[in-house]
């Protein structure tokens, strides 16, 4: 399967970036990373122009949800109904929870929300939910 992943918007963590690059490919996935410093739209245009199965975004800064508010509109302008999006990281500037954080991000569209969770326990549930779709 083919992943688009990076940092959105403002965030620079670099490792946590590659940390999950290297995770991904572990796997078997086939990963387009396309850095940090990423909009939004950089990662619809990736995964149109890759053909990807899934859209994995993160973010470590907690500024996330004011780069991906408009990621219901984007999926409906480019017909991404099959594409997975998964958002994980540290999801809000400061203290925080699940329940308030999860339905929020899923409100924009995104199918798999990981808020503070461990990296390998998020990529368990993104196979999960990928067997679960077959």
């Amino acid at each position: 399967m083919k992943v688009v992943t990076g940092v959105v918007g403002n965030d620079i963590h670099v490792v946590a970036n590659r940390l999950i690059d290297i995770s991904l490919q572990a796997r078997g996935f086939e990963v387009f990373n396309l850095g940090v410093n990423t909009h939004l739209e950089e990662f619809i245009d990736a995964a149109v122009e890759s053909d990807a199965d899934i859209i994995l975004i993160s973010s470590l800064n907690g500024e996330a949800e004011g780069w991906c508010r408009d990621l219901q509109f984007l999926r409906a302008e480019y017909a991404l109904k099959n594409v997975v999006f998964v958002i994980g990281g540290n999801l809000s500037v400061g203290e925080a929870k699940d329940e308030d954080i999860v339905p929020k991000y899923e409100s924009y569209g995104f199918d798999l929300v990981f808020h503070q969770v461990d990296l390998n326990t998020g990529l368990d549930k993104l196979e999960e939910f990928l067997g679960k779709r077959s």
